[in-house]
Parts: C-alpha cells; structure tokens; sequence
C-alpha cells in the first residue's frame, strides 16, 4: 500500500487524565511518526499535539481511529493526495 506523508492535529481536554492513553498509542505508532510537536496550555486545561507522519493510510487511520476513541481527545488529520511512490516515478 502506498505512504503519503501528511499531519495529524490532537487536542487534549485534561490532559492530566488523558496523555498517558495518548502517548501509549502514539507510541505504538512511532514509526510512522516523522516529527511531534506538544504545547501545554495548563491555564486552559488542555494539550495540542502535532504530528507529522508518514505511512499508509490504514496506519493513520488506525492511529486517528485510537486516539479519537479516547475520552476528552479531538483529531484530526490531513495527508497529501499523491502517494510517496507516484512521486517517485
């Protein structure tokens, strides 16, 4: 299956109850995982995380379906349209 590479946006509501489950499933998925950029925003009660990332699309699906299933965790993600290996060509 063809990668693309692309970037997935993680907002954390109470994060002291949630990143652990985040960082678990991010961590599962680390070699997708090209770059991770977290912002804490204490005073606010929330987290941003930005990944960048390079796989299939079943492996950022399985990535965004996991942690969108987590309680207090908003994700999103946009890829680009033209797989790694057509570029190549």
């Amino acid at each position: 299956m063809a990668k693309r590479i692309g970037v997935i946006g993680i907002v954390i509501h109470d994060p002291k109850n949630v990143s652990e489950k985040v960082n678990t499933a991010i961590s599962a998925y680390s070699h997708i995982v090209i770059g991770r950029m977290g912002i804490p925003r204490p005073e606010a009660n929330v987290g941003v995380i930005a990944l960048i990332i390079e796989g299939t699309t079943d492996e950022v699906g399985a990535l965004t379906g996991k942690l969108g299933n987590l309680s207090g965790v908003t994700v999103k993600s946009a890829l680009t349209t033209q797989s790694l290996e057509e570029e190549k060509k």
